[in-house]
């Protein structure tokens, strides 16, 4: 079986050389937002919240005309500074981010997915210490998890089922996912390692938690996933991990990013170091992703010749 797998993701693998031009932009942590046809951007990238870029074709972006460009703007909401990691979804017909300011959660609302995302109340989300880098999933049932990273003991990947209204966590549910482990999540033998970036997605009965390892800074910053019959786990952590690394696309740092979909192809969008020498500002690409087409029907391949970085 191990031998299958790495007969498959060498298959899959294609190393090429990137231009890194003057307009490729420069988002960590992004996440993109599929709606009405449009493609909205969001990352980690401004000390005064999170700008947004628009897209119809995930090649050419544009920040947005409103708001000066800012999806959620610092005073409109939770936070002072370190805005980082943010994720947009829907409920009950209207727009929600979840993101990390001040080294905690906090979601914000809006009527449209540019924003303003504002809070009424500027709080953050009760925690019982630091905690980044939200992932709301609201499964078939109605129910919502909120997978995060806490600070403690390493950066460690936790669920915990989400009040009705989105108000708090239910604090009993809380329970870790994943941490690091493998030789891959921690290639410099960190006193603090790290495992960040949850993505959560349900495809045919499976869930299935993406996650970056090692620090960012790390050349070796990559993206493994893990699968579960259920979205509080236990995790299985996929044998061929990881599935994303700076070998396939010949540039360091590829990691924390999110899925999502066009059309019946799912990609996966993430950042880069801003070059081999360099880790910032980061760079913002996406690559293919395929659910199931390999034995395991668990595996997930991701294409390093399908791989572009977004521009202005």
């Amino acid at each position: 079986m191990k031998l299958l797998l790495s007969i498959l993701l060498t298959l899959a693998l294609y190393t090429k050389t990137f231009p890194q031009t003057t307009d490729t932009l420069q988002l960590a942590d992004p996440t993109i937002f599929p709606h009405n046809g449009k493609f909205y951007l969001y990352g980690t990238g401004s000390p005064d919240g999170f700008q947004v870029y628009i897209s119809e074709d995930l090649k050419s972006w544009k920040l947005s005309d409103k708001n000066n460009g800012y999806a959620l703007k610092k005073g409109d909401a939770f936070g002072r500074s370190g805005f980082w990691a943010p994720q947009v979804f829907t409920y009950n017909k209207k727009f929600y981010m979840a993101y990390t300011a001040n080294e905690q959660i906090a979601i914000a609302e809006s009527n449209s997915p540019v924003g303003p995302f504002k809070q009424t109340r500027k709080d953050s989300l009760a925690s019982p210490g630091r905690q980044i880098d939200p992932f709301i999933f609201i499964d078939d049932d109605g129910k919502k998890y909120l997978y995060h990273v806490r600070l403690t003991n390493g950066n460690r990947i936790f669920v915990a089922e989400m009040k009705n209204d989105l108000s708090g966590i239910k604090p009993e549910t809380a329970k870790e996912c994943i941490s690091a482990g493998a030789g891959w999540e921690n290639t410099q033998n960190a006193s603090w390692p790290v495992t960040e970036g949850p993505t959560v997605i349900k495809w045919k009965g499976t869930y299935y938690l993406f996650y970056s390892a090692n620090d960012f800074r790390n050349p070796d910053y990559a993206v493994g996933y893990a699968t579960s019959k259920s979205p509080i786990g236990p995790w299985q952590k996929h044998p061929g991990n990881p599935i994303l690394t700076k070998a396939m696309i010949g540039i360091n740092g590829t990691g924390h990013g999110d899925l999502f979909a066009k059309g019946n192809k799912y990609y996966y969008v993430f950042h880069t170091h801003h070059a081999n020498n360099r880790v910032s500002p980061r760079k913002t690409a996406i690559i293919e992703a395929e659910f199931g087409k390999a034995i395991p029907d668990d595996v997930v391949t991701l294409f390093p010749k399908s791989v572009i970085f977004l521009r202005k």
